[in-house]
């Protein structure tokens, strides 16, 4: 038995996975995860905001520690849209590094292989998948496992929040906004997949698991439930409707609302309906797996960092 760990350094929150290696299964011992809001000032500034910058490196000491008390033999920390933009990354890198946490910053192909991978290994994949991965800073497609199957799209909900900033509640033309500028991002980044048919769209990442648990009226997140869970195209878009006209306090009443995520799941659910739209699929399947099973899974194959 070999116990490993992976860290996922996004655009609005920051997770660690750690697992055991049984034989030919993994077995996850801990899961963390942090909203920190990394790239919130990214647009505005180009760069980490202070506030944020101070969070996410207390977030990677304390993921040091746990990595320590737990025995983790390697690990693979990764950076994504927001350390692949930010003016201060190097500073950010190397105030991690000085924690303990080496951080490797991957292309945006990368990030949608190691999602692609992840995904498979919670929800049963076959052909006519689609898997779409909205993250804060960026949204990954890809239909398949390499590179060349992907795209990366620069609209994240931390972006398009930036970008086309909601009322509190919204106003219904900011929602037209935001719908129609979802509508044609999605649109026009993914053209290099034609008009294939898509039997199923696959969603991960903290818009689509919290979508689900909402749907559930969970109190209790609880990711064995979300994996793999269906909810009709009809459902998500009375979500958009429902939430669109709501306050960010009262969507952190919801049973089911990440605190953290109230302000940015309107046009994370607004982008889920782009997508449905594009790829003409009358709903979405589930996973709680994704980027970082992907990355523990590469631990698994290649080493890793040694802890």
């Amino acid at each position: 038995m070999r116990r490993l760990a992976a860290i996922d350094i996004g655009t609005n929150t920051i997770r660690m996975l750690v697992a055991d290696r049984v034989g030919r299964r993994t077995v996850p011992v801990l899961r963390r995860r942090h909203i920190v809001g990394l790239g919130r000032r990214l647009r505005e500034t180009g760069r980490i905001g202070d506030a944020e910058f101070a969070a996410a490196v207390e977030v990677l000491r304390g993921y040091r520690r746990e990595m320590e008390r737990a025995g983790v033999a390697a690990y693979r920390a990764c950076g994504t849209a927001c350390l692949r933009e930010a003016d201060n990354r190097a500073a950010f890198l190397e105030a991690s590094s000085d924690e303990g946490i080496d951080v490797e910053v991957i292309r945006p192909g990368e990030e949608a292989r190691l999602t692609w991978e992840g995904i498979r290994e919670a929800v049963a994949g076959r052909r006519g998948d689609v898997a779409v991965d909205i993250g804060g800073g960026s949204t990954e497609i890809a239909v398949g496992p390499r590179e060349e199957d992907s795209v990366s799209l620069p609209t994240g909900v931390v972006v398009l929040s930036t970008l086309l900033p909601l009322s509190d509640p919204p106003k219904p033309w900011e929602l037209r906004a935001v719908s129609y500028f979802a509508d044609r991002r999605i649109e026009d980044g993914t053209r290099r997949f034609g008009r294939r048919r898509f039997r199923r769209l696959i969603g991960t990442a903290g818009t689509f698991t919290t979508l689900a648990a909402m749907e559930r009226g969970m109190t209790r997140y609880d990711a064995d439930r979300i994996n793999g869970a269906t909810i009709r195209g009809a459902a998500v878009r009375r979500w958009a409707e429902r939430l669109g006209r709501m306050s960010d306090a009262q969507r952190l009443r919801v049973p089911g609302m990440e605190k953290g995520r109230e302000r940015y799941v309107v046009p994370g659910v607004l982008l889920i309906v782009a997508a449905m739209k594009r790829f003409n699929v009358n709903g979405v399947t589930v996973s709680d797996a994704g980027l970082l099973e992907g990355i523990l899974a590469g631990v698994e194959r290649t080493g890793g960092e040694d802890a």
